[in-house]
């Protein structure tokens, strides 16, 4: 765990190194999740590979940034803090808020991103969206802050495991979590506010992963599928689970993705199950 100022933002940031030497991958969390939650995920990837977390500014040990962002800040930030730890470019993967990001980030820093997957996400301010009484919920981060609170909502607003354990959900959202301040929580809000990546998916050549559970009240999995049909190069992979499948089912979830980062199944493949791999060393670490 380090601290790396970038364009004088100071960022949290960890990096797993692996044992292969090739590209990383960056991982993008979900608004106001600070970089340890998505611990149960990093620990079943293949050992060899090297894992980028960060705090985007405001959020866990990052310090609130000068002024609100926009995605297109983050992601040069994104891209600027690559070059700072002497990488080329990443696959990048990016969940629900922060999947919007990586969508961002593989068309407009193109020569950063390989490979792109995307998890329990969605094309923004044009979406298939959760009932209203869902999305309130998400205005604050209120379930950040009160264990109970997060036990209470976690079924209706995760679903999948979430429905039968919500105590087990609560335990590992709050698990080593940093909470950052309100205001951090707001500027995420911010930065997504009116956009959406429907005209701009066409336009993502990277090979992409697109990774839903059947049971996503947040996010519901019709939004795969819209990305799934408007991303040329894209394979889809549903799981039986809800939004935050990749924390709570992590066990089948990151074979699945190890075997797309290693290679890259046919364009337009659904992808079912798979052994984990490990990433070709080719245009890593500089």
């Amino acid at each position: 765990m380090r601290s790396i100022v970038i364009d004088g933002q100071p960022l949290r940031v960890t990096v797993r190194a692996g044992t292969g030497g090739g590209v990383p991958l960056l991982l993008v969390n979900g608004i106001g999740a600070s970089l340890e939650l998505l611990q149960p995920f990093v620990d079943e990837l293949d050992p060899a590979l090297d894992v980028i977390r960060f705090d985007v500014p405001g959020v866990g040990g990052s310090p609130l940034p000068a002024r609100p962002y926009r995605f297109t800040g983050l992601c040069r930030l994104m891209a600027r803090l690559l070059a700072a730890l002497g990488y080329r470019q990443a696959d990048v993967l990016g969940i629900s808020w922060g999947g919007a990001v990586a969508q961002h980030f593989a068309v407009f820093q193109r020569g950063r991103c390989r490979r792109l997957v995307l998890v329990s996400t969605a094309t923004g301010a044009l979406m298939i969206p959760a009932r209203p009484a869902v999305l309130a919920r998400m205005v604050t981060p209120r379930r950040y802050l009160d264990r109970g609170y997060m036990r209470e909502v976690a079924p209706g607003l995760y679903g999948g495991s979430a429905r039968t354990e919500p105590d087990r959900v609560s335990a590992l959202m709050h698990a080593e979590s940093r909470v950052g301040s309100t205001r951090g929580y707001l500027y995420q809000l911010a930065a997504g506010a009116g956009w959406t990546s429907l005209p701009f998916l066409p336009l993502i050549r990277q090979p992409t992963l697109i990774v839903s559970g059947d049971d996503d009240p947040l996010i519901p999995l019709a939004n795969a599928r819209l990305m799934h049909s408007l991303i040329p190069r894209a394979q889809l992979h549903v799981f039986h689970g809800g939004h935050l499948g990749l924390v709570t089912e992590a066990a089948e979830v990151a074979p699945v993705i190890g075997r797309f980062l290693a290679a890259s199944a046919p364009a337009g493949a659904a992808v079912h199950r798979g052994d984990n791999g490990r990433a070709p060393g080719s245009g890593g670490a500089g």
